[in-house]
């Protein structure tokens, strides 16, 4: 049954019924075997399918069928098995396949130094982690160093990472539920993609939102930080071009951070390097995952202001593989494909088409189209909906992911050529025609 949630649930009766029809018996002795040995959890038990390879916008599976992935967890922007990542971090395996902590790297040092030419004016200082949410505590944890404060203000349905400081700021609650005590002084306050539920549909609801994060801020005299995504990405939601400019003046007024993450949207999703580029505000902390690794090695970075080099005798992440040189030499070749295969113009060109097609579909189940780069979402008449044509498309060799319980979210490869991106909204066409 599918859930307003961060992914689809993948336990209704739907998904039984789409792989009786679609999984042959040697995947589904695979995938029983999957579960027999796995723990299993909500968002990704019990599995969809196997894949045996995947290349370029394209997952292939047991059964030799190729699945175009506008999925993919948002970590293949350059697309899979880019011969330069892969070339690069072939590279490193054969020269200098681990660095230990106490030690730097070459490859560490040019990512970092990279990054922060990249980033927002002034935010550049860097941390790598393991992980987007091993990323997301690094920053919570400079946070209160920083300013002397554990407060925080974040958004209710938010996602930041699935560990317990993560989800604690987080907004989900197939997240949160039972979890136990979760970390103190997490404040939260709706998000804006649900202003006008709460502060009326007046055009003024996220003139309101602001205000009431300027009120938690003022009656709290305490938060050391507002952490957020500047856009939603689950529903590919951004709020009002003044929102994050009023609120960037609140933390300012309060002397609290602005964290935001980008775990997802960062390097090209929406047309600019960092989705942040067009809030019309820098925050103070910027927190990187998912694609930076290429779609090869597990990435992530925490960006900071210079002025927030202040932890110099604490330990905010001192993980294992801080400065891969492997993941760092991944990243480093994934930044120049953006760069010399001008992957940035190529998301705003191929988004602007993919929402011109998406605009012009003629389906009542329809309720709003969406588009920030080559980032698309649909926005569909309930959950049913959604799920029905999630599993047509699947069957057509089309995946991506249903956020929110009714919304479908489209992130191919910023590689796709036009061609292949108008065959995936063909089928998408198709899958709501008949759901």
């Amino acid at each position: 049954m599918a859930d307003a949630s961060e992914g689809d649930i993948n336990l209704g009766d739907s998904r039984a019924v789409w792989q009786r029809g679609y999984i042959d018996a040697e995947t589904r002795a695979l995938l029983d075997e999957d579960a027999r040995w796995f723990l299993h959890q909500a968002l990704s038990t019990p599995c969809l399918n196997v894949v045996e390879r995947a290349e370029g916008i394209y997952l292939i599976d047991t059964a030799g069928r190729r699945i175009m992935d506008f999925h993919g967890n948002t970590v293949h922007q350059v697309g899979y098995g880019h011969p330069r990542v892969i070339e690069a971090v072939t590279r490193q395996l054969a020269t200098l396949p681990f660095s230990p902590r106490r030690y730097t790297n070459r490859a560490a040092i040019e990512l970092a130094r990279r990054l922060a030419e990249l980033a927002p004016v002034g935010v550049n200082k860097v941390l790598f982690a393991p992980s987007g949410t091993a990323a997301i505590g690094m920053a919570l944890k400079l946070a209160r160093h920083a300013t002397g404060r554990h407060k925080t203000i974040s958004m209710w349905d938010a996602f930041h990472g699935a560990s317990l400081d993560a989800i604690s700021v987080g907004g989900e609650a197939i997240f949160r539920r039972d979890a136990g005590p979760l970390l103190p002084g997490t404040e939260h306050v709706p998000p804006p993609s649900l202003a006008s539920r709460f502060f009326g549909d007046d055009g003024r609801a996220h003139e309101r939102l602001a205000d009431y994060i300027e009120y938690v801020l003022a009656v709290q005299g305490d938060v050391g930080a507002v952490i957020a995504e500047p856009v939603r990405w689950t529903t590919l939601e951004a709020p009002p071009a003044d929102f994050w400019p009023r609120v960037r003046a609140s933390c300012d007024r309060h002397g609290a951070l602005l964290i935001f993450d980008e775990i997802p949207s960062c390097l090209g999703r929406t047309g600019t390097m960092f989705a942040c580029e067009q809030t019309g505000c820098v925050p103070d902390m910027l927190v990187l995952g998912k694609g930076l690794g290429g779609g090869v090695f597990p990435m992530a970075a925490l960006l900071a202001r210079e002025g927030l080099d202040v932890a110099g005798d604490r330990a905010l992440g001192h993980y294992t593989h801080e400065k891969s040189s492997v993941g760092c030499a991944a990243a480093l070749a994934t930044l120049d494909v953006i760069r010399d295969e001008k992957l940035l113009e190529r998301s705003r060109e191929l988004g602007a088409h993919g929402l011109q097609r998406l605009q012009r579909l003629q389906h009542e189940q329809i309720r709003a189209v969406r588009g920030l780069g080559l980032s698309l979402a649909v926005e569909v008449a309930g959950a049913a909906l959604a799920e029905a044509a999630m599993y047509r498309c699947l069957t057509d060799g089309l995946s991506f992911k249903v956020g929110g319980g009714n919304v479908l979210t489209l992130c191919p490869p910023l590689t796709i050529t036009r061609a292949e991106l108008d065959t995936a909204l063909d089928i998408l066409d198709l899958s709501l025609r008949g759901a």
